[in-house]
């Protein structure tokens, strides 16, 4: 739902009385002037103006008062995602994706463990950290559906997907082809296919080969991961991959509208410098900042479909890859000149134009699709790169250019035609016209602005109502903490005439990156799971207990237990084993009262599950300790919370 306009609520009876407030006092006055000198009296002894009064009335939310926005935002080095209310900007959950989480028991001995471990790269290996960018929302025709949320990792080559019918992580893919990623987990319009390519160069399939052989055998990728809306899940077997250059591929977004059927990803490293400082080389930073343009890489992803089911691909440690020597001349791939170290890019809602910003540039340029697709069918360039592909002529290819400021990087939309650019160098948001394409306001922020976020802000029909800056600066904002500190997502209001810095909010986590706002109405989550269910399945688990069939089975040296927990006790609450054994728990939450959590845990044993009402968990573990070994609820369920416990005995090897 759109909101009214904050205009209309400025002038509230609260900041009524407390402008009012300002006035003076006249004798006998009535309870409401007395409030109002409260207030006065407030605003003067907290040094707050009208504006920070104004900022308080539109984002408080009181008790039981719901937020209209939920953003999804990377938790960067954390593994995790955030989810934060807007616009309150209160955060409501850190959902568990990449890396072991204890509150929701991710990691920790039950079903969530074969989820992390699907995304584990090396036999042998268990990744423990993450570093994530960009989650993006599930779409259905241009618009957020509420379903699904994808996140990649760009350390380790990885997308994750997110149900978000309870906020659980389902699946983790690994990329067997690339060493990282950046420009993911972007989605095409109907969710056909989550987008991940590439960022730093390296041997397709993880093979090794010398750097002096860099612009032979080094390459990049953009991976088609076909996404399956029923099952919830990436369908690797029908995924593809489209092979490009050794130049350093950046953020990518998909087209809509007019422009579904094509990707457009950044790059930057055109020079494909790769560094060797002691050799006498220049640094990479220095190496790859020469040119005077990179390339915008433009993908027809429908056409490049129909490719690969022709049998026009390569396979590839399993996957099906279109190679350079094809999408050339089958006119799939094309290359564009973009100004110096471009970050963002960015389709317009009706997805007529593609925004870019080059951080080594003062301007956004703006790409006209209509202009692209009629030079791509006509195989109209000025040239081609070392690589055979052909390179769009430059000013034919843009509608034009705004003079934006030093350091523009991502743009997002309001749905009135205005565009809004995060300025990284200036610290500001640049609001400006998509029509004259004129900067019309800009609004400092604190400080350094990366990421930036609209509401439903990447849709075919953004909200307008609210644009979030995601700071990478927060110094002299908020209480000293030690020299690492929090980052700052600062609240603006763009629905009135001119853009109003609302709330701030710390970031005590990782290092955000991108986020996205959903209307918390298209969220639907359960509440409660039906009795037995496995949340990594949806379905009801083949171990389910039912209360009164609680039972301890022995098969030899396996012992399975089956176990409930209700307020507040487990059923059975004493396991005895011997040691060596091997423990396998089937445990289910009886409950079915909404926001009744158990958790349960073994001392020393390193097991630690989230029982929302109706989950069920399976462990399985080997108790080689010996001793009794308190398990209890870590969750604080009931009056008799700390009686709710038991013991698990492992007796020594050889005791009678």
């Amino acid at each position: 739902m759109n909101h009214p306009s904050i205009r209309t609520v400025l002038l509230s009876p609260l900041l009524a009385l407390a402008l009012a407030g300002c006035g003076k006092q006249s004798d006998g006055g009535t309870a409401a002037s007395n409030g109002s000198q409260g207030l006065k009296q407030i605003m003067q002894a907290r040094g707050l103006s009208e504006a920070d009064v104004e900022a308080a009335l539109l984002t408080y939310r009181p008790t039981g008062k719901k937020d209209d926005y939920v953003i999804f935002a990377s938790g960067g080095q954390s593994g995790q995602v955030l989810v934060i209310g807007v616009p309150s900007m209160r955060l409501l959950k850190v959902v568990a994706v990449f890396t072991p989480e204890p509150w929701q028991g991710y990691g920790y001995g039950g079903l969530g463990n074969k989820v992390l471990e699907g995304g584990n790269q090396h036999p042998g290996t268990q990744l423990t950290w993450a570093d994530v960018h960009h989650p993006n929302l599930s779409e259905a025709n241009g618009e957020y559906d509420g379903r699904f949320l994808f996140v990649n990792d760009k350390a380790n080559a990885r997308v994750a997907v997110v149900d978000l019918h309870d906020f659980t992580t389902k699946q983790i893919v690994p990329n067997p082809l690339v060493m990282s990623d950046h420009g993911g987990a972007f989605v095409t319009p109907n969710t056909e296919y989550v987008v991940e390519t590439s960022q730093y160069p390296a041997p397709l399939g993880r093979e090794y080969a010398p750097l002096s052989e860099y612009k032979e055998k080094y390459r990049g990728l953009a991976m088609f991961w076909k996404f399956d809306k029923e099952k919830g899940r990436i369908l690797p077997e029908a995924s593809f991959g489209v092979e490009l250059p050794p130049y350093t591929q950046d953020l990518a977004d998909a087209g809509k509208g007019p422009s579904d059927g094509y990707v457009f990803i950044n790059s930057f490293n055109t020079e494909m410098a790769t560094g060797g400082i002691l050799e006498g080389n220049p640094p990479i930073e220095s190496g790859a900042s020469q040119n005077d343009m990179d390339f915008l890489h433009v993908i027809h992803w429908k056409k490049a479909e129909e490719l690969v089911k022709a049998g026009r691909a390569k396979t590839i440690k399993g996957v099906k890859v279109l190679t350079m020597d094809v999408t050339g001349p089958e006119k799939v791939l094309a290359l564009i000149p973009e100004p110096k170290s471009p970050h963002g890019v960015d389709v317009t809602p009706d997805g007529e134009d593609i925004v870019v910003g080059g951080k080594l540039d003062t301007h956004t340029t703006v790409y006209s699709f209509q202009k692209i697709k009629a030079l791509m069918e006509a195989g109209t360039a000025e040239g081609k790169d070392g690589y055979g592909l052909p390179i769009l002529p430059f000013q034919d290819s843009i509608r034009g250019q705004t003079e934006i400021g030093l350091g523009p990087l991502h743009t997002v939309y309001d749905g009135k035609g205005f565009a809004y650019t995060s300025v990284f160098i200036e610290s500001v948001v640049a609001k400006w016209s998509l029509k004259d394409l004129k900067v019309v306001e800009t609004l400092p922020v604190h400080y350094n602005i990366g990421h930036i976020l609209a509401a439903e802000g990447d849709t075919v029909s953004p909200d307008g109502n609210y644009v979030v800056a995601m700071n990478k600066m927060s110094i002299d904002r908020f209480a000293n903490i030690g020299p690492l500190y929090p980052q700052n997502f600062q609240l603006i209001g763009i629905d009135g005439p001119q853009m109003k810095l609302l709330a701030d909010m710390p970031i005590g986590i990782g290092e955000p990156h991108y986020a996205q706002m959903i209307k918390a109405d298209k969220l639907k989550p359960l509440k409660v799971y039906p009795m037995g269910t496995n949340p990594y399945t949806n379905q009801k688990d083949e171990f389910a207990v039912t209360p009164g069939k609680e039972r301890i089975e022995r098969k030899g040296k396996d012992v399975h237990v089956y176990m409930t927990a209700i307020r507040s006790h487990f059923t059975p609450d004493r396991i005895e084993v011997e040691e060596g054994d091997r423990v396998h728990l089937h445990l289910t939450s009886a409950e079915q009262a909404e926001d009744q959590v158990h958790g349960f845990t073994i001392d020393m044993y390193n097991v630690n599950l989230s029982l929302e009402p109706g989950k069920h968990e399976n462990v399985t573990f080997v108790a080689d300790k010996p001793g009794a070994f308190p398990m209890y609820c870590t969750e604080f369920c009931s009056a008799l919370h700390l009686e709710m416990m038991g013991y698990l005995m492992v007796k020594p090897k050889g005791a009678k």
